[in-house]
């Protein structure tokens, strides 16, 4: 397992459907060793930080894996890394593999599993394309963010070592598939909902999607 490229961007302004908005969607790789740090990586900004960024969702990881996908559904678009807003484009790391709480030494740098990416509009005025967030989702091919455990140093080339396996046993996946309603398996809405990894916000969908009874 290893990082491809190492992705960051600032904010700019950009119009969707006749109204600007500003987006820090846009990242571009960049070379050399970059810091990683509590909210995000060095060179790198959210525009909204009421839905994006934060502790639990410092830096954004989509396997390289799902590029041939995506250049077969969008023929003719420039897909570099980094297209999709991922900080870390990652090798040997997929959703159906990676659990929440899993931790993972990436560079200098310790990193742990939080949730799946759920796309917001902002993916839509990227590829400058309406349906692009319900193609995104229902893909699944959805990434992963990380909150940082421990601050360091990431480059392109360097190693990821799974340094610890989240015993609650919740893939990015399922994880994913119980989020949207398409797997109703209580035992696993259990486990998510009592998932101290897992945000706040999500554990409380979960437990609103048991009931009462639980």
């Amino acid at each position: 397992m290893r990082i491809v490229s190492v992705n960051v961007g600032l904010p700019r302004q950009v119009t969707w459907r006749g109204r600007a908005i500003t987006t820090g969607i846009f990242k571009e790789p960049v070379a050399g060793r970059v810091a990683v740090r509590a909210l995000n990586l060095d060179g790198d900004r959210q525009a909204d930080l009421t839905v994006h960024g934060g502790r639990e969702k410092a830096v954004y990881a989509y396997p390289a894996e799902h590029y041939a996908y995506w250049r077969a559904e969008l023929p003719g678009v420039g897909l570099a890394h980094g297209a999709f807003g991922e900080n870390l484009t990652t090798e040997g790391l997929l959703e159906d593999d990676v659990q929440v709480g899993d931790r993972f030494r990436v560079g200098s740098a310790e990193l742990i599993a939080t949730q799946p990416r759920l796309p917001c509009y902002k993916l839509a005025a990227r590829f400058q394309r309406a349906d692009m967030v319900q193609r995104f989702l229902a893909s699944r091919r959805t990434g992963f963010y990380f909150a940082v455990e421990r601050e360091g140093e990431v480059a392109a080339g360097d190693a990821i070592e799974r340094v610890a396996r989240d015993r609650v046993g919740l893939s990015i996946a399922l994880v994913t598939r119980l989020y949207v309603g398409e797997d109703d398996d209580r035992d696993a809405l259990r486990r998510a909902a009592g998932t101290a990894a897992l945000p706040a916000s999500w554990r409380a969908h979960f437990r609103e999607r048991l009931g009462p009874a639980g």
